[in-house]
């Protein structure tokens, strides 16, 4: 079952602290970049005062380097759209400007 909605950045934020649980999958899209694989943790990082969210996924494919940690607020103006993939239900966000 696939689910569409529109959110604005900061909702996109809130939905995957929320929502995004281990061994699920994400599929990121931001700028040129495409990042899908398996969720290994989402957490609340804090970095020179500021905190952030940090998704650290196992991207699909071969890479020299499969593990990539992203920090979700550097990338929050930038997003295109997010696709979240619970068992058997597929939600899709696209990001409102």
């Amino acid at each position: 079952m696939e689910e569409e909605t529109f959110l604005k950045a900061e909702e996109i934020i809130d939905y995957i602290r929320d929502n995004v649980k281990t061994h699920d999958t994400l599929e990121i899209s931001y700028n040129r970049i495409y990042a899908p694989g398996e969720v290994l943790g989402v957490e609340m990082q804090e970095e020179y005062g500021e905190e952030f969210l940090e998704v650290t996924l196992h991207l699909n494919g071969d890479l020299v380097n499969q593990v990539v940690r992203i920090n979700m607020h550097a990338i929050k103006d930038d997003l295109i759209e997010i696709r979240h993939t619970h068992g058997e239900e597929l939600k899709v966000i696209m990001a409102e400007s």
